[in-house]
Order: structure tokens, then C-alpha cells, then sequence
């Protein structure tokens, strides 16, 4: 995005527009060819490039154009606890902690991921068990914020407006019923961008509906993309904001950063860690697909495989559509890691070493999580990739954390008497 002495470029890459508008360079090439958002092309080379004066188009880069700003960093004015339901390993607690919350409580049913929260923070009171059997009422009033990134699940509808009791047998159910528990003060959920279009959208707007059947406004849901807030991965998550009815205070979501963080900041020495990244178990590929990859460049995919190549790695799929630029890729030191899943090593989302041709190690795709290096994860090898792969960047979920404070500062200014409601026993 920027040149060697940090001042803003006149043209970007398809690469770079790819990764700043979320969208893949086929959808980018797309637009280009039926004049949608046509690209110029480089004098010497003839690559897609795109002048910054197009990018204004975009609501979403106004970042681009507007002079950038230093830090979200809030300090809270008070103590302000957060429950946090299917907390997984950690990733979101960790970050709204750094940012300056209190965790009262988590709740996790996964065996593994529930001990790592233990082993890493033996103070944190760790509710290790299904959802639907615990009972949250002896917080009410005393918990500022709910969050939880609920498992993503169709609705069965009884008419036009989904109702609290329609969405039973949900997780999303599990979420709400909780909110309506505790009473805090704000409710953040997250999820995959891919809820917006779950159910032709229809999921999304019940979960709308129920929070405002329980006395919350809820904000436009906003995708943020991890590589504006200090995260060196192509992750994008969608958020989920209530505000209790009675609160008349906004809620900002992070503004994001200009710089991005490549593969190198994460696994190197440098302003995101202080050291190299420690050695640690990973897995391995067999015989014949590492002598396939040893053939891909860092940054390349399956079409940069020999002909024959292609056809024998990709099978059936060398006949289908679509790029599936995730088919044997390996990541470059100087781009951000694409989304990391549960499995290092699935086919249709490689995730191989720019240098060695492996796929990530664990501690390799907790440094691309931004989880801190002391945090350890408990459970095989093939758990903990699965633990890390479903986490929140810690460093994102920090950045939602100053969002939370900013209002959680702005709330108890402008209501004084909150204070004395909000002490756990």
C-alpha cells in the first residue's frame, strides 16, 4: 500500500484491491471486463493496476484518503466485566482483556479448548459445558457486556417476523436467552462475513429481530477485515452490536489502520513480535504432495504446476469453475497469510511455508492469530490447529475491545448510578 518511504502509492495492484475490498482478483478481473470498475494496465508488464483517485469509490477505504490516525487505545474509566460465551481458545477474551475488560466468566464445551483457557489463565472462571444447562441470572446487572461468536444455524420460520421462542434449539438462541439473563448493557456477536447471505439473509434478520424483541438496538452488522488492525491474515469477521433500549450512547466500531502486516512481521523479529517464531509441533505433508508443492513459487497456487501436474493434484476439480486460488498455495513472505482453517493442510485451502515446503506449525498459525507466543494449547496436534483455525485475531478482537470501552466510558458518564448496579459478588 505504501512505498519505501511510507508515502501512499498512486497505483495498486489487483493483489492489493483484492485484499482491500474482500474481493477475489477473479471477481476484480470480472468487473474490469464488463466495465463495472475497469483497471488500467502497467506500461511495461500489461498487469491489472488501479490508479488510487478509482479506490474513492468505495465507502469502505474512505481510510485511504482521510489522514490516518495513531491508536484506537481507550483506557477504561472503571471495571467493566465481560461474559464471553463459546469462547473457543481464547482469541476474543485474550484481546478484549489486552484491551482493558475483565473476563467474569466464560462459558466452552469443546474439552480441549476449555483447558487451554484454564491452563493459560487460572483465574478466569471457566464454565466448561453445553450452553443450554447453565443458567447466567445471578449476573444480571452486574455484567456490562455479553459476547460470543455463536455457531452460525438456520431458523425455522412461523410467519414474517421471527420471535425469541422460534429461534429455539439455535445457538443463536443459546446467545439471546443469555442476553436477556444478564441485562448488560451492550451484546457483541461474531461470526463469519458469510452470515450476511446465510439463508438468502433471512438469518441474519432474525437474529435482528430477536435482540430488538429483547429491548436491544442493533447496529448495522459491520465486516471488519483483520489486516486493517494489526493482523497479517486475509480474515474477515462480521460483528454484531446491540445496545440495551434504555442506553442512549453510539457505539463506534475501530477505525482501521493503514499499515498491513505480511507473513514476514508475523513469523520474524520485528514490530508485531520481538523475537523469531519459537520452534514447535506441526504436521507433515506425504511423499508425493510435497513433491508436487516443491514445484510452487511463494505466492503461487496449482497454476503454477506443469500441465500434467495440475490435472493429477487437482483431479476432478481441474474441470470445475472458479479459481480455487486456495488449491496448492504457498504464501509469500511479503503478503498477508490467507484465513487460516482448522486443518493447515486441507486441499482446497493450502497453507504451505513460503520456504519450506510444509504446511504452518502450530505456534507459525498462532502468530498469524496474533495470539502471543506464552499462550500455550492444550490437546493433540490436529486440536490445536482446529482450536487456533476457529479463534478471533487476538489483535482484532483488541481493537474491538477500545470500541467497547470508548462506549462503556461514554455510558457510565452520561448514567453515574450504572456504577452501583455493576459489582459482582
Amino acid at each position: 500500500m505504501f512505498n519505501n518511504m511510507g508515502i501512499m502509492k498512486e497505483y495498486y495492484t489487483l493483489s492489493e484491491v483484492s485484499d482491500l475490498l474482500g474481493k477475489s482478483k477473479e471477481t476484480l478481473r470480472r468487473w474490469d471486463n464488463n466495465g463495472k470498475f475497469p483497471a488500467v494496465r502497467e506500461p511495461i508488464s500489461n498487469y491489472r493496476v488501479y490508479r488510487r483517485d478509482q479506490l474513492s469509490m468505495f465507502d469502505e477505504l474512505d481510510f485511504l484518503f482521510n489522514p490516518g490516525h495513531k491508536d484506537n487505545k481507550v483506557e477504561p474509566e472503571n471495571e467493566y466485566n465481560v461474559i464471553e460465551l463459546f469462547a473457543g481458545a481464547g482469541g476474543l477474551a485474550i484481546g478484549l482483556e489486552e484491551a482493558g475488560l475483565k473476563c467474569a466468566a466464560l462459558n466452552e464445551i469443546d474439552h480441549w479448548a476449555a483447558k487451554t483457557l484454564r491452563n493459560n489463565r487460572p483465574n478466569w472462571n471457566v464454565i466448561e459445558d453445553d450452553i443450554k444447562n447453565i443458567n447466567f441470572k445471578n449476573y444480571k446487572n452486574k455484567i456490562d457486556v455479553v459476547t460470543g461468536g455463536f455457531p452460525c444455524q438456520a431458523f425455522s420460520y412461523a410467519g414474517n417476523k421471527l420471535g425469541f421462542k422460534d429461534a429455539r434449539g439455535t445457538l443463536f438462541y443459546e446467545f439471546a436467552r443469555v442476553v436477556d439473563e444478564v441485562k448488560p448493557l451492550i451484546c457483541v456477536g461474531e461470526n463469519v462475513r458469510g452470515l450476511i447471505s446465510h439463508d438468502n439473509g433471512r438469518t441474519l434478520k432474525g437474529m435482528v429481530s430477536i435482540l430488538d424483541e429483547l429491548g436491544y438496538r442493533v447496529l448495522d452488522p459491520k465486516v471488519l477485515k483483520a489486516i486493517f488492525y494489526k493482523v497479517p491474515q486475509k480474515r474477515e469477521r462480521l460483528v454484531l452490536v446491540g445496545i440495551r433500549k434504555d442506553i442512549a450512547v453510539d457505539f463506534d466500531y475501530p477505525k482501521p489502520y493503514k499499515k498491513i502486516y505480511n507473513l514476514k512481521d508475523a513469523l520474524k523479529k520485528g514490530e508485531l513480535y520481538p523475537s523469531d517464531v519459537p520452534k514447535s509441533p506441526g504436521t507433515k505433508y506425504p511423499k508425493r504432495k510435497k513433491e508436487i508443492l516443491e514445484m510452487v513459487p511463494p505466492g503461487g497456487y496449482w497454476r503454477d504446476l506443469p500441465a500434467e501436474t495440475q490435472k493429477e493434484y487437482m483431479m476432478k476439480s481441474y474441470y470445475l469453475g472458479g479459481g480455487k486460488t486456495g488449491m496448492a498455495r504457498r504464501i509469500s513472505w511479503d503478503e498477508p497469510s490467507l484465513t487460516l482453517t482448522c486443518s493447515p493442510a486441507q486441499k482446497q485451502t493450502e497453507r504451505c511455508h513460503p520456504d519450506e515446503t510444509r504446511p504452518f506449525t502450530v505456534k507459525e498459525y498462532a502468530r498469524i492469530q496474533t495470539f502471543p507466543d506464552k499462550w500455550d494449547f492444550a490437546g493433540s496436534v490436529n486440536q490445536q490447529y482446529k482450536q487456533i483455525g476457529n479463534a478471533v485475531p487476538v489483535n482484532l478482537a483488541k481493537e474491538i475491545g477500545y470500541s467497547i470501552i470508548k462506549f462503556l466510558n461514554g455510558v457510565y458518564k452520561s448514567y453515574p448510578n450504572l456504577k452501583r448496579k455493576n459489582t459482582l459478588q
